[in-house]
């Protein structure tokens, strides 16, 4: 396999785990407004993404940075022709790791409702706008011969990339309640799971919809096969939380998250971004790759940095792995 294509898997890869993992406390964010009834259960589930919301974060730093590395010329596309609603993203991710640090450094009421406010509506936003953004990746965006994006930004809301949005907004949610089960005790834990079956049906609907729309204009088998994958494990996920399985649920989700940026990236491959002006002018793992020395560089350094990061985001998750209930919330104002 030559570097590029090894470096357009590695991407992917690394978009994929930023998903898993940052799509779950994407869906506990959108959840202190949906679940909870009262701050203490706002701080259970707060306390519950509390130890690894950053580390998850790092996976997408990676994942633009290889991308500027690797592949200069789609980074460079990429940035300049979403920059509005990446823009909107960093911003939003700015602000809630600000919300999550300030929230509990006042005891007034207002000052810890406006930050609670800010952590809802920005784990909501990204969690649309991702699914819109790699909707149009996958569709193909306006982008002449020089390489740079000259549609508008109300060509990027289309209803194609509009669905993208909603299927994950509602399966990172879903994937939320499911972590929420997971690792709560007492009521709390009961409500995440009923909420997340219902979630889950609604996910499954449009995520059928979405991927099954996508396969029938730039599908092949591989892609099927990745489509037929994700909808049974989303399936599955919802089978075991009703069963009670939370473990098993969390861990099915993940594959639906997995196996359906897998089935966008297949959908894409070997382009980086398509042009529908004219396929020839389409940004290509060929064409917009980093020279061979670079990227043999790039692959040394992750081949020995990837696993000390990965054992050391393991060991967090080990450290920080038991279950958490309002019982174990101090009755502190501050």
């Amino acid at each position: 396999m030559e570097l590029p294509t090894v470096w357009f898997v590695l991407i992917a890869v690394l978009w994929i785990g930023y998903f898993f993992l940052e799509g779950f406390d994407f869906g506990v964010g959108v959840l202190t407004k949906l679940l909870a009834r009262d701050r203490t259960e706002k701080r259970v589930l707060i306390n519950t993404i509390g130890p690894v919301w950053d580390g998850n974060e790092v996976w997408l730093l990676t994942a633009a940075g290889a991308t500027f590395a690797a592949f200069p010329d789609w980074y460079a596309t990429l940035f300049s022709g979403f920059y509005l609603p990446l823009l909107v993203i960093l911003l939003c991710l700015i602000v809630r790791g600000v919300a999550f640090e300030y929230r509990a450094k006042r005891p007034e009421e207002r000052w810890q409702h406006n930050w609670e406010q800010a952590i809802f509506w920005t784990s909501l936003v990204p969690a649309f706008l991702w699914g819109v953004a790699f909707a149009n990746i996958v569709r193909g965006v306006e982008i002449d011969a020089s390489k740079e994006y000259v549609g508008s930004l109300l060509d990027l809301l289309n209803p194609f990339a509009l669905l993208g949005g909603a299927v994950t907004l509602t399966l990172f949610t879903f994937h939320g309640a499911v972590f929420t089960a997971l690792k709560t005790v007492g009521d709390i834990r009961v409500r995440a799971g009923k909420l997340a079956l219902a979630l889950g049906l609604v996910t499954a609907a449009l995520s059928a919809g979405f991927l099954l729309w996508t396969q029938s204009t730039r599908g092949d088998g591989t892609s099927m096969a990745a489509t037929a994958v994700a909808l049974a494990a989303l399936a599955g996920a919802v089978g075991a939380i009703r069963a009670g399985r939370e473990g098993w649920s969390f861990a099915l989700s993940g594959v639906t998250i997995a196996a359906a940026f897998a089935m966008l990236f297949l959908t894409l491959f070997p382009n980086l971004m398509p042009s529908s002006l004219d396929p020839d002018w389409s940004l290509t793992v060929s064409n917009s790759a980093s020279s061979p020395y670079t990227l043999k560089i790039m692959t040394w350094c992750a081949a020995i940095a990837t696993p000390l990061v990965l054992l050391y985001q393991g060991w967090t998750y080990w450290v920080f792995r038991k279950r958490i209930g309002t019982q174990h919330i101090a009755d502190a104002t501050h």
